[in-house]
C-alpha cells in the first residue's frame, strides 16, 4: 500500500507540474518563455481581425519555385497571405481525411490526373464554383464535377540526339519497341508516376495486351538499367549511352534556361519529337488544384484559383516552369511557341488513376526496373 501511494504521488506530480508551467506561459508563446510578455486578453480590433482573416492555406505536392512566386504576387495584389504545406500527394490526401472538419487546408495542389481523381474519390474535395475559372480553363482540363481544375499541362515526348538521329526516323511510342532501337532507348524507373501514367494511357487506348507488349519491347531495347530523373536521361544521350529518351517537355525548357552551363549544353544538343501525331496523339498529363471539402477560407481560395488560371497567372507560370498553360490567353515562352501545335491524346484523366495498378503490374512483368 505504501509503495502504491508513493507511486501515485509521483505520477500526480509528473502530470501536474508541466500542466501548471504551461498555464503560466503566455498563450501561443514558446515553452519556457518566462521573460516574454503575456498574451493580450483584449478583443482584436476590427482592422486587426480583418487582416488576420485574409489567408488561404495550400496543401501542395508541387515543389516548384515558380508556384511560390505566384503566391507572393497574389498576396501583393490582394493582401491575402498564402500559407504552403508541402508533402507527397498521398501524405496530404491522408492528412485531409484524418483531420476532416478540423483541417486548416483550403486548396490541394498536385500533379497527375490520376492523383487528382484519387483525391476526389477519397472525398476530400468539393466543387469549385466560379464563372471566371470556367472561362479561364477549357472543360477538357477540368474535372467533370469541377472538383479539380487544371493549372498547367505537360507532354511526355521522345527526345533524341541531334547528331545521331533524324526526326524522320521517329514516329510513335510503339515504334520505340521495334528492333531498330535495340540498345538505344533511355527511360527512368517504372516507379516513376509519369511512366506509370503513360502505360495507363496505353491500357485505356490500346488494351492491356498491347500495353504489355510495348512495355516488354521497350525494356528489351534499353541502353541501360533505368536510373535518375528525366534530366539524367538527356545527359545520358549527351554521353552517348543512348540515342533516344522519354521525357516531359518542361524539363527541356528548364535545362535550356538553367544556370548550369552543362545542362544548357546538353539541352541544346537534343531535339524534341511529339509522337503519335497520325494515331492516338501525344500523351499529356496535368497539374491541378482542388478546393478542400472543409475549406475555411473558401472565398479566398477561389480567388487564388482564379488568379492562377487567369492570363497573368498563367503567363507567369508557363514562363517560369515551361509547362503548357491551360488558358489560351497566356503568353507562352518562345520555345513552346517554336514547338507549335500538336495532336494530344483524347483521354479522361481519371483513367490514369483507375489503370495505375494494372500499369504497374504490366511494367513489373516486363522487367521494367
Amino acid at each position: 500500500m505504501r509503495k502504491t501511494s508513493m507511486l501515485g504521488l509521483m505520477l500526480f506530480t509528473m502530470l501536474t507540474v508541466p500542466f501548471m508551467a504551461g498555464c503560466g506561459a503566455g498563450q501561443g508563446q514558446g515553452e519556457g518563455s518566462a521573460n516574454q510578455p503575456q498574451a493580450s486578453t483584449e478583443a482584436p480590433k476590427a482592422d486587426e481581425k480583418a487582416s488576420k482573416d485574409q489567408v488561404v492555406n495550400v496543401f501542395t505536392a508541387r515543389h516548384y519555385e515558380i508556384d511560390s512566386k505566384l503566391f507572393s504576387e497574389f498576396t501583393k495584389q490582394t493582401g491575402i497571405k498564402v500559407n504552403e504545406v508541402k508533402g507527397t500527394a498521398e501524405e496530404l490526401v491522408e492528412r485531409l481525411k484524418r483531420e476532416g472538419e478540423s483541417s486548416e487546408a483550403d486548396l490541394f495542389i498536385t500533379v497527375d490526373g490520376g492523383v487528382l481523381n484519387y483525391a476526389k474519390q477519397n472525398g476530400v474535395l468539393q466543387p469549385i464554383t466560379s464563372a471566371e475559372v470556367d472561362k479561364n480553363v477549357p472543360s477538357k482540363w477540368r474535372d467533370s464535377d469541377n472538383e479539380w481544375i487544371g493549372m498547367a499541362t505537360r507532354a511526355r515526348v521522345i527526345v533524341y540526339a541531334k547528331d545521331r538521329v533524324k526526326p524522320e526516323q521517329l514516329s510513335t511510342y510503339e515504334d520505340l519497341a521495334s528492333d531498330k532501337w535495340k540498345g538505344k532507348v533511355l527511360v527512368r524507373s517504372s516507379s516513376n508516376l509519369y511512366n506509370q501514367s503513360l502505360v495507363a494511357s496505353f491500357i485505356e487506348l490500346n488494351g492491356e495486351q498491347a500495353a504489355q507488349d510495348w512495355s516488354t519491347g521497350l525494356v528489351n531495347n534499353l541502353a541501360r538499367k533505368p536510373e535518375g530523373g528525366d534530366r539524367d536521361q538527356a545527359k545520358a544521350i549527351a554521353a552517348k549511352i543512348g540515342d533516344v529518351a522519354i521525357m516531359n517537355t518542361y524539363y527541356v525548357g528548364q535545362m535550356l534556361n538553367s544556370k548550369d552551363a552543362e545542362e544548357v549544353k546538353v539541352a541544346e544538343n537534343i531535339g524534341v519529337f511529339f509522337p503519335n501525331q497520325t494515331t492516338t496523339g501525344t500523351h499529356m498529363n496535368i497539374s491541378g488544384i482542388g478546393l478542400t471539402k472543409h475549406a475555411k477560407n473558401k472565398d479566398n481560395a477561389i480567388k487564388l484559383v482564379e488568379y492562377i488560371t487567369g492570363k497573368e497567372g498563367q503567363t507567369m507560370l508557363t514562363q517560369g516552369s515551361f509547362e503548357f498553360p491551360v488558358n489560351a490567353e497566356a503568353e507562352q515562352p518562345a520555345l513552346l511557341k517554336e514547338w507549335g501545335e500538336f495532336k494530344t491524346q483524347e483521354l479522361n484523366f481519371a483513367k490514369l488513376g483507375e489503370n495505375n495498378k494494372k500499369a504497374v503490374e504490366l511494367m513489373n512483368k516486363a522487367g521494367w526496373k
